[in-house]
């Protein structure tokens, strides 16, 4: 079996740096797991989730012309949703419901960052003595 990008393979924890874990793969091949890879959330200590000899399936991201192998344990898991974000509903968007366009969202954004910049300028000027501030 070839080692082809996309394709999920069962490999060997051989070592583990800093940086990520070496897996050794079918056809005695070495694929490196870079710590990001590990798992969905923040990694601080790549040795709290592998150990040398684990056995683990890995999805194959890249493969160089130079043979350094690329992989993921996160992106061989069988749940596509949870590499997705949830869309922030946090903020109500005034048109009751609606979708809001890109155009609309555009707009209040530079309308709001004109408002928030003049008051800024207002501010500062008068306090710095700068054009228009009163001389006294």
């Amino acid at each position: 079996m070839s080692i082809e990008v996309g394709s999920k393979l069962q490999g060997k924890v051989t070592g583990i740096t800093n940086f990520g874990a070496f897996v050794e793969l079918p056809e005695g091949k070495t694929g490196l797991v870079h710590i990001s890879e590990v798992a969905d959330n923040y990694v601080k200590d790549i040795n709290e989730h592998l150990s040398v000899g684990d056995e683990i399936t890995v999805k194959v991201l890249t493969v160089e012309k130079d043979g350094k192998i690329g992989l993921s344990i996160k992106k061989a898991k069988d749940n596509p949703t949870q590499n997705r974000r949830k869309p922030n509903t946090s903020k109500p968007n005034n048109n009751r419901g609606r979708t809001e366009s890109f155009e609309s969202k555009m707009d209040r954004f530079l309308k709001e960052s004109e408002d928030r910049l003049a008051s800024l300028r207002k501010h500062t000027e008068s306090k710095r003595g700068g054009r228009g501030a009163k001389k006294g």
